[in-house]
């Protein structure tokens, strides 16, 4: 019996000690949330303000351009004077982009949305998914890894589902998904607010840079970039041109369905990271690789068969491609990195993975405008199924055997 009450007893502490963590991740899901917000909505916009898949792309880039503005400054930043300076302001330029989503009459103001929604996820991604693993502490730096990343892919999928569910069934179908997201970023200003984050530990040099990473955790930073960076160009393609994918090529009009299709992608995207808790990091990693070369494979049967099933197969391996990168590599860069420099080792492996999750969406629209969505996705798929390849060889050559990952306490 006393052996069992303190079994009980660890449980009960366990849980105590995890509230904290998984509360701070909730700031991480709620721009997460408006990163992915207007995924069903740009038919909506195209065919009220009418511009072509090629101008689609460009407002979808917009908000990638202001991620990487942000990641230029947010990891120093954030690890010279603390998170809190950081994230208040990110969350407080997500909902001045909530205000320009829900009052957009023209190209330019979704493309400013855009661009501030951007530098609201680049901010957050830095100092949010730090401020986690300073919550988590020395002794649950992969739970940490876990809650930080999987409130990311979840918020990402919550997003396109709560906009296209709201848009269907309330009047404003681009007003009201905006207002809901206002109230949620609300919240999480209020978290931030009250969490009890270590300050900065100060430093020297320029606060605007490309982040640089310390020799021992390159490699780490490398390895997550390498299967981070083609699974998320693969989920950018579905949320930027799958909408039209399904609308033009698959008959598929219902902004549900593109919404919820982007849910289940990445909600693919959070189970596979649960499930892969207690692997060596490497196959994480490896799998990513897998999941992503897949899914364009996927994808280029779903344009030759006109499947709606085949893309939905494509977007969950994508999210499932994304998921694995970004928890393996986040796990690796926790383990090497330390706590001083972690938001601007974050900030280096998101530059990595959304530089050319920007450059192939946004070349496969133009390409797409000039010989065709089928061949222009086609196109995409090869290179990203290329991309894919390379990363697998490059884990397979620099992963080393890997350690085990250790209990999460």
């Amino acid at each position: 019996m006393e052996v069992e009450m303190t079994a009980v007893l660890e449980r009960v502490d366990t849980a105590q000690r995890s509230g904290p963590l998984w509360l701070a991740a909730w700031p991480v899901a709620a721009v997460f949330i408006l990163s992915n917000a207007a995924t069903p909505l740009y038919v909506v916009w195209q065919r009220e303000l009418g511009f072509s898949a090629g101008t689609l792309t460009v407002v979808f880039a917009c908000y990638i351009v202001g991620l990487l503005a942000a990641l230029l400054v947010a990891g120093v930043v954030s690890d010279r004077i603390g998170r809190k300076p950081v994230l208040l302001p990110a969350i407080a330029l997500a909902m001045v982009a909530c205000v320009l989503f829900a009052t957009a009459s023209s190209v330019a103001m979704l493309a400013l949305a855009r661009l501030l929604t951007g530098l609201a996820v680049g901010a957050t991604v830095s100092a949010g998914m730090a401020a986690v693993t300073d919550i988590g502490g020395g002794e649950r730096k992969k739970l940490a890894a876990l809650a930080a990343s999987s409130a990311m892919v979840l918020g990402a999928g919550l997003g396109p589902l709560l906009a296209g569910v709201l848009s269907e069934t309330l009047p404003g179908p681009t007003v009201t998904v905006f207002g809901v997201e206002m109230v949620l970023l609300a919240s999480a200003f209020v978290v931030v607010a009250r969490l009890d984050l270590p300050r900065g530990a100060g430093g020297r040099g320029p606060w605007i840079r490309i982040p640089a990473v310390a020799p021992g955790g390159r490699t780490a930073v490398l390895l997550g970039i390498a299967v981070f960076a083609p699974g998320i160009t693969a989920t950018s393609f579905v949320l930027s041109l799958g909408p039209s994918l399904l609308s033009n090529l698959l008959g598929a009009t219902n902004r549900v369905l593109a919404g919820g299709l982007a849910f289940v992608m990445f909600l693919g995207a959070t189970g596979i990271q649960f499930a892969a808790k207690r692997l060596r990091v490497r196959t994480i990693l490896l799998g990513g690789s897998a999941a992503t070369a897949l899914s364009m494979l996927a994808l280029v049967a779903a344009l030759s068969a006109r499947s709606i099933a085949l893309f939905a197969a494509a977007a969950v391996l994508a999210g499932v491609g994304q998921g694995l990168g970004q928890f393996g590599g986040l796990t690796s860069i926790s383990a090497a990195v330390p706590a001083d420099r972690l938001a601007e080792a974050n900030a280096a492996q998101n530059v990595g993975g959304y530089l050319p999750a920007a450059v192939l969406p946004l070349s496969a629209g133009f390409l797409s405008d000039a010989i065709g969505l089928t061949a222009g996705a086609t196109i995409f798929g090869a290179v990203v199924l290329s991309a894919a390849a390379a990363g697998a060889v490059f884990v397979t050559r620099r992963g080393g055997t890997d350690s085990a990952p250790g209990r999460f306490s």
